[in-house]
């Protein structure tokens, strides 16, 4: 019996082809919403997922998931009411404190999180926190580098969401907590550059808490046929403003109850080049 082959949306081929050519080249892309049924995010995920199976096909895996689109501000200059999420897959993981070659990420930028690892599925239609607390193992401090293949940072929400949620590096500390020990809606954030402050919140910025944004994440994979399962990582969305980066920034974030973790950028990438 002859094997049924899915053939992508033409307009979401064309999308996805945008977004891959500008990872390849490391020059970033014009947005995509041009290409796509306005405001459509189904699209939009449609082209994430086919991307993200390119890099199965080069033989990455998928490490866990991010959560983007946390802040009420942030939805509200999107035009959009709900969050997003994208993959993370093994070539993004970045040791604590090991430095992040410059053109590894386009057009980085950086934000402090929680990030969430399981011990075991969640599958349910629906999901409550309690379902969330006892499904992981521990909680970690997290810098997520985002990075957008599409040109100046001129998204929409169709444009992130086809871009893996923007998804570009992330770094873990390596003390795992338990959540028993921790109150995460209060726990306060602060991202430093060589010491000096850039970015302040707390946990109550991701969706009220981040436990919140898991249980969101939960319910909507599940609804997409791909649960989240034992060994995932979960970053839970930031926990306060996004910062710009430049070469050779050091980057710190300390949270309450979690420790830190530092993210260390390249000067220039292979050949001089500091874009």
């Amino acid at each position: 019996m002859r094997e049924t082959v899915n053939t992508p949306d033409p307009a979401v081929a064309r999308a996805a082809e945008r977004l891959d050519t500008a990872r390849r080249t490391g020059v970033p892309c014009d947005p995509v919403r041009d290409l796509l049924p306005p405001g459509d995010l189904a699209a939009a995920y449609a082209v994430q997922t086919l991307l993200a199976d390119r890099s199965r096909a080069e033989g990455h895996r998928v490490t866990g998931w991010k959560i983007g689109l946390t802040s009420a501000a942030v939805q509200a200059q999107l035009g959009v009411d709900t969050p997003d999420f994208g993959r993370l897959t093994d070539d993004m993981a970045v040791p604590d404190g090991a430095e992040i070659p410059w053109d590894a990420v386009l057009q980085a930028r950086a934000e402090a999180e929680v990030a969430l690892v399981l011990e075991h599925d969640l599958t349910h239609d629906r999901h409550t926190v309690a379902d969330v607390i006892r499904a992981t193992a521990f909680a970690l401090p997290a810098v997520e580098v985002v990075g957008s293949r599409i040109r100046d940072w001129d998204i929409s929400a169709v444009d992130t969401i086809a871009d893996n949620a923007s998804a570009g590096a992330y770094v873990l500390g390596t003390r795992p907590v338990p959540l028993g020990a921790l109150d995460l809606r209060t726990a306060g954030m602060v991202l430093e550059r060589h010491g000096e402050p850039v970015s302040t919140g707390a946990g109550a910025a991701c969706l009220g808490h981040p436990l919140h944004a898991a249980v969101w994440l939960a319910d909507t994979l599940v609804r997409l046929g791909h649960p989240l399962r034992a060994g995932d990582t979960v970053l839970t969305g930031a926990l306060g403003p996004m910062t710009t980066v430049e070469p050779g920034d050091v980057l710190e974030a300390r949270i309450d109850g979690l420790g830190s973790v530092r993210a260390r950028f390249g000067r220039t990438g292979p050949e001089g080049d500091t874009r």
